[in-house]
């Protein structure tokens, strides 16, 4: 991109080829007028600053503005050039994050300026105006992800605690450059320049000169303005435990039916879907849909009913408290629910074997996102596992490697993926599949090498060269926080429903006698505690199946409430109800 300066001429108006320059029509700029207010700038105005937070949704009417990277710093370059029609901003000004960039007026004339609050009030209620906006705003962070701008992450490969800020920045879709202690020219002036101390890595560095040292996932989150924890939440109606699609869900229906809400996680939301590169088989999107756009919509539906949204955020435990469910959280916070939705979903299993654990993070992955694309260039890489979520990141991953190897341990692709995957899988020309086959071991010292693969029929050893490994190998439940409240199968899943009733048989006694009944379909051995999605015993894996559980779990809530003799804001019959998604 073109370096820019403020006495250089201003270069010419970004063309839009991707969707993420629009024009607004005249008639969304009157809708947009009768919200918000006109105001004159002059050339060299700052609209907006990196590093702080936009809280207006701007428009240009006339003039021109220039968005630059790292105003002012060494790295500093244009991002993009608007004219009249054009609106600025990413996605971080619908989410309350600060700004990635600074906007400066490079001729004067005139912005339409809305206040954030009602700009997402209105992006969620006009479907054409919403979704313009959303597309742009989306493919802007996708480029600014693309570009290496924002923040900076300083550290080893080998460090566990590098490999917890990179995953946060990544599934929080955060744009960020990470800088490689062992290898990157650039590491050794900045630990100079900031006086840094290798034993204070990793370290965060924001706009060229704030650094957060050896900093907690937490502590990013408040730097660039995502909604933290906050001591003040301590009681509410509704406590969702998990911001996947399940979670989302309830958090939706349970907040437009008018109940405090309030969705914790422990990493991102969006949970794994949002990092499956399109999602094919959702209803509504004959033509696909990244994980990540899907979720980015469903959290906007929820903050505009009014559920707050905290992380990171780890549940530790929980407990019955007077009528409430109490939960307690591994940073010591404590949140009291009428209700609680679980929803956390499930973690990919760990691959085991030699080699493995010494080489992830650097070279074994357990998601397939644009930045572990972008990572491994055009180098080949493997697949493991035989599932949607193997083969979805099988084509993903195709779109930029040179090969990529699936490695499936059963002899036929079909038996856990679905047909229309499957069909893709096999007609891909980069993409080989090898049946019956296991990793045995991966070879290579700071980077992946080749895979060992061991033919599970005849037991015969094979190497193939790769410089990244994907795994996908299965989930387990993050349930260890509630195996002393309660029931689970003997996976570690949540039992809810029948499966509860019969394990909380307890000739009468405990805590369904007061209420004369026993567990509701989604609800688990603790009255007023529900179950949604992948972490329930016997749920369908599918992002569908989870976000209707999701919404099922509130009706469900209501009818909890209902029989306790609560009053209740229960929708009226016929009433409008919004689409999850």
């Amino acid at each position: 991109m073109a370096a820019s300066s403020a006495t250089a001429a201003t270069p010419p108006e970004t063309p839009d080829h991707s969707g993420a320059y629009p024009r607004l029509t005249p008639q969304q700029l009157d809708v947009l007028t009768r919200r918000g207010d006109r105001r004159r700038v002059s050339a060299g105005e700052m609209l907006f600053r990196e590093g702080r937070p936009c809280e207006e949704f701007l428009a240009v009417v006339s003039g021109l503005v220039e968005v630059i990277h790292d105003h002012g710093g060494p790295d500093e370059r244009t991002v993009a050039v608007h004219g009249p029609g054009r609106f600025l901003g990413e996605l971080g000004l619908l989410e309350g994050q600060a700004a990635f960039d600074t906007a400066i007026v490079r001729e004067p004339g005139a912005v339409l300026a809305v206040p954030v609050q009602r700009q997402r009030e209105l992006i969620a209620r006009d479907p054409v105006l919403g979704d313009l906006v959303l597309r742009a705003y989306l493919g802007r962070r996708q480029l600014l992800i693309g570009m290496g701008a924002g923040f900076r992450i300083l550290g080893s490969r080998f460090s566990p605690r590098t490999r917890q800020l990179r995953e946060f920045a990544v599934r929080n879709r955060l744009p960020h450059r990470w800088i490689d202690l062992e290898r990157d020219r650039d590491s050794e002036a900045l630990l100079r320049r900031f006086s840094i101390r290798p034993e204070e890595t990793p370290v965060v560095i924001w706009q060229g000169q704030q650094v957060l040292r050896n900093p907690h996932p937490a502590n990013l989150a408040r730097l660039v303005g995502l909604p933290a924890p906050a001591p003040d939440v301590t009681e509410c109606e509704l406590l969702v435990v998990g911001a996947g699609p399940a979670g989302l869900a309830s958090a939706v229906y349970g907040a437009s039916d008018g109940l405090s809400t309030v969705i914790v996680d422990s990493l991102a939301t969006g949970g794994q879907a949002a990092s499956s590169a399109r999602i094919e088989n959702y209803l509504g999107f004959p033509s696909g849909i990244s994980g990540g756009e899907l979720m980015d919509r469903s959290v906007l539906q929820a903050r505009k009913f009014g559920a707050r949204i905290t992380l990171p955020l780890e549940a530790a435990g929980l407990a019955p408290r007077d009528g409430y469910c109490a939960v307690h959280f591994t940073d010591g916070t404590n949140i009291q629910a009428r209700a609680v939705v679980l929803a956390q979903g499930v973690r990919y299993r760990r691959l085991r074997a030699p080699g493995v654990e010494r080489l992830e993070g650097p070279s074994v992955f357990y998601a397939a996102t644009l930045h572990e694309a972008q990572a491994c260039g055009t180098d080949p890489v493997a697949v493991v596992g035989g599932g949607n979520s193997a083969g979805q990141a099988a084509l993903f991953l195709a779109e930029y490697a040179s090969e990529v190897r699936l490695l499936v341990r059963s002899g036929f692709l079909g038996k856990d993926m679905s047909r229309y995957l499957v069909d893709q899988v096999e007609r891909h020309p980069k993409i080989d599949v090898l049946l019956h086959s296991e990793v045995h071991r991966v070879t290579g010292e700071d980077v992946l090498r080749s895979v060992e693969v061991c033919d599970t029929v005849t037991g015969r050893l094979g190497e193939i060269p790769a410089r990244a490994l994907f795994v996908f190998i299965g989930a387990r439940p993050h349930t260890e926080w509630l195996a002393s409240a309660l029931a689970l199968d003997p996976r570690g899943f949540v039992l809810t429903g029948a499966a509860a009733a019969a394990a909380a048989d307890t000739g009468g006694e405990g805590p369904w006698a007061p209420l004369g009944r026993g567990p509701l379909m989604l609800e688990t051995t603790q009255p007023g505690v529900f179950a949604a999605g992948d972490v329930r015993s016997g749920s369908v894996k599918r992002v569908a199946s989870a976000a209707g559980e999701g919404a099922m779990a509130i009706r469900l809530l209501h009818e909890h409430l209902a029989q306790e003799g609560d009053l209740v804001r229960t929708p009226a019959a016929g009433a409008h109800q919004p689409a999850t998604g």
